[in-house]
């Protein structure tokens, strides 16, 4: 299906552009304007679906739109409940769309949604461009982003402290006698990645441990990759006591990989994963972890988008929730026979 960024780029402007030329919205001279009809034309592109996504002011639909990365992430399973109960609470419906953290799928679902006149959007990035917030700016669409900050984005926002629960897991681990810990990263491009290996590193450099980048691995907050990155890490000169894996279906995956290699958790290796998804309590073992208040996120998520479209003029807001630790049975002391 073309897309408006197949336009967009057919036409060498911005998504951007391509909406106010279809939306009337702003000036744009009929030299650019030509360009992006002759593509819109070249490509066979239908416009009416964008077209017809301009809110009528005096009607609401009452339904929102959530599109998250990776539908089989717990972590996303819990935003998406979250979500789901304050908007049923107060009469709304929700259109749930799952990108796959890939940018043109996140740019053409936005374009699916604007088609069901929704009235606000609740987005988890994909995090590596402006497009999607500026397509939703640009036909008035309330929105709040979720997990993931979009650089220079003006939007509502419900984040956790990433760097803070970084930190207090790798603590957790020194704590109990670890100085060789190894760090499962997620994409470093995604902001909660970023500041969870962040929060890594300032532990380590607190309590004046040598930084060594072969033992930080980066994966992608999939469980395939967390099995991956652990048996990469047991294989280095000198591996790592314990892992620090930045969410827990990767620490799922590392579990898995130390079984695999004839070891066990915590006796060999000890492991703390970022999230406290359900499953991380019926591992074996049981996976401590960092708590982030993922249905809270989601509760909160709609409660302001649902305000923003009441109230379109109010300040932006940014909303950064604590986390905590969960200790299990996935580590112990170093030490400890």
């Amino acid at each position: 299906m073309t897309s408006i960024r197949d336009v967009a780029k057919s036409a060498g402007v911005s998504t951007s552009t391509v909406s106010h030329v279809i939306n009337k919205t702003r000036f744009v001279s009929e030299e650019t304007q030509a360009k992006v009809r002759d593509a819109m034309k070249a490509l066979g592109y239908k416009p009416n679906r964008l077209a017809s996504s301009l809110r009528r002011k005096d009607k609401s639909t009452n339904t929102l739109g959530l599109l998250i990365p990776d539908s089989a992430n717990l972590f996303f399973a819990e935003v998406l409940r979250g979500v789901e109960d304050a908007c049923f609470e107060a009469g709304y419906s929700v259109f749930l769309c799952n990108s796959d953290d890939d940018p043109q799928k996140e740019l053409d679902y936005i374009e699916v949604l604007l088609g069901k006149q929704i009235d606000g959007i609740i987005l988890v990035s994909v995090g590596i461009h402006k497009e999607s917030l500026t397509l939703l700016t640009d036909n008035d669409i309330p929105s709040v982003l979720v997990d993931r900050e979009v650089s220079g984005s003006i939007n509502d926002s419900v984040v956790v402290d990433n760097e803070a629960g970084g930190h207090q897991a790798t603590e957790r681990l020194i704590e109990l006698g670890h100085t060789r810990i190894g760090c499962i990263a997620g994409p470093s491009l995604l902001t909660p990645s970023a500041a969870r290996v962040q929060g890594y590193r300032k532990a380590l450099s607190k309590y004046n441990l040598v930084q060594d980048d072969a033992l930080i691995i980066k994966g992608d907050f999939r469980a395939q990759t967390g099995f991956e990155a652990t048996k990469d890490l047991l294989k280095i000169d000198n591996p790592p006591t314990a892992i620090f894996a930045c969410n827990d279906m990767m620490a799922v995956g590392g579990l898995h990989a130390v079984d695999e290699a004839g070891l066990s958790v915590p006796k060999d290796i000890s492991i703390v994963g970022f999230d406290d998804i359900p499953l991380a309590s019926f591992t074996l073992p049981p996976l401590t972890t960092i708590y982030q208040p993922s249905q809270e996120m989601g509760s909160l998520a709609a409660k302001m988008v649902m305000e923003r479209i009441k109230k379109p003029n109010l300040p932006t807001r940014k909303e950064v929730l604590p986390t905590s630790l969960i200790t299990r049975k996935s580590c112990r002391a170093l030490d400890e026979k």
